[in-house]
């Protein structure tokens, strides 16, 4: 006979395979067996003071961490709660587990404190969630489990990870399951694997080598798929100027001679002056032409310039301007492809010169003009001075 274990523990060794090291959330009477669970499973549980910033924390987590991000919050407004930073969650592609408790089955539709099964006229609280999630379920019965958690990895192992809820009703978390219930389930890293053709990479190579003044604007895609060095050693060894957009920071360093900083309507101008003035060519790689970077859509950022996309989203191509080549490929391997093709017939010495002098004369002009913390931002001016000198340039700051 198999060894049987509660659905609480199940959970846990779920998330434990999923290698989740810290879980952000509530307890409340709904959830209390898979805190029990969760006591002495390795897994750091971290009160929060209020949900929704248990949910702004677990995604927080995820971002800086590279792993799954995991909060937990009991039934009714425990969940509803967490639901402004579980939609940043999904707005960011963040791996997220969300965890929430119900009361007992065996109520359902009476009426019961903090019910929200959607029986009997109380709340539905994971309809609430489905547009804000991938995948969304109340576990009702365990001779299903299995499959849940399985929908469940899939989305958050995914080359392109959302939010995931799992509601358990109090009375489910304390039932049996065979020990071995993981057995079957992958809990591995799916990479996506995008193949381009080889045409494509000749013709970004040959775009490429007939622009005079190319410019890289990198979003959060690079950071999703890795891509960082790829990015890097692209600009360094063609001579190309890089921005990013606001959620593509750290992508390059903001130190670097060739680094524009972020392309935006909160940043400081240096990017759009640029690309806008000089650029002939954009090669927007795993960034969306949003809003805020797009200063809403301002033609001239794109005007006369050749556009080359690459994405592993295919839904991010072309979807706010026509490009002149969209290419939907892993873009560590396409990048890495281009390099070696570019390796042999690297840029000229003095050509990168010329592109390191210009930024320098350019930040020089935009520096002496407008600047935010002559607007009136000079104590925040001041504060992040203070910090440079005090801490390491690698510090993240959390707000």
């Amino acid at each position: 006979m198999n060894k049987q274990i509660s659905v609480s523990q199940a959970l846990v060794a779920f998330l434990q395979r999923l290698e989740v090291g810290c879980i952000f959330g509530m307890p409340g009477a709904h959830i209390l067996p898979v805190y029990d669970a969760l006591n002495g499973s390795g897994i750091q549980v971290v009160l929060a003071k209020h949900e929704q910033g248990a949910a702004f924390m677990a995604g927080g987590y995820a971002r800086a961490s590279g792993r799954i991000g995991a909060c937990i919050a009991t039934a009714g407004p425990g969940a509803t709660n967490l639901i402004t930073g579980i939609a940043n969650a999904y707005a960011e592609r963040l791996p997220l587990l969300v965890i929430t408790g119900e009361t007992p089955t065996h109520i359902f539709g009476k009426g019961g404190l903090q019910e929200s099964s959607g029986e009997g006229g109380s709340i539905d609280q994971v309809a609430l969630f489905k547009g804000i999630t991938r995948y969304a379920k109340t576990v009702e019965r365990t001779h299903y489990l299995q499959q849940v958690l399985n929908q469940a990895a899939q989305v958050l192992r995914s080359a392109e990870p959302a939010p995931v809820l799992l509601s358990l009703p109090f009375d489910v978390q304390k039932e049996e399951v065979d020990a071995d219930i993981l057995d079957q389930i992958s809990t591995s890293p799916r990479r996506l694997r995008l193949h381009f053709h080889p045409s494509q990479l000749r013709e970004l190579h040959a775009l490429l080598g007939k622009a005079e003044r190319p410019v890289i604007l990198a979003g959060h895609g690079c950071l999703s798929a890795g891509a960082e060095q790829q990015v890097r050693q692209l600009s360094q060894s063609q001579g190309i100027p890089v921005a990013t957009s606001l959620k593509g920071k750290g992508v390059v360093a903001e130190n670097s001679p060739l680094a524009l900083g972020t392309l935006g309507v909160t940043s400081g101008g240096l990017a759009y002056e640029y690309i806008s003035r000089s650029a002939d060519l954009l090669l927007i790689i795993g960034a969306g032409f949003n809003e805020r970077t797009s200063y809403v859509w301002d033609q001239k950022l794109l005007a006369g310039k050749c556009i080359i996309q690459i994405d592993q989203n295919p839904m991010q191509l072309e979807k706010v301007f026509n490009a002149d080549l969209a290419i939907n490929a892993d873009i560590g391997e396409l990048l890495q492809a281009l390099l070696a093709d570019l390796g042999r017939r690297a840029q000229p010495e003095p050509r990168i010169r010329r592109a390191k002098q210009e930024l320098a004369q350019l930040r020089q002009r935009v520096d002496a003009g407008y600047s935010l913390f002559q607007s009136g931002f000079s104590l925040v001016e001041q504060l992040f001075s203070r910090l440079a000198e005090r801490f390491p340039a690698n510090t993240r700051l959390f707000d």
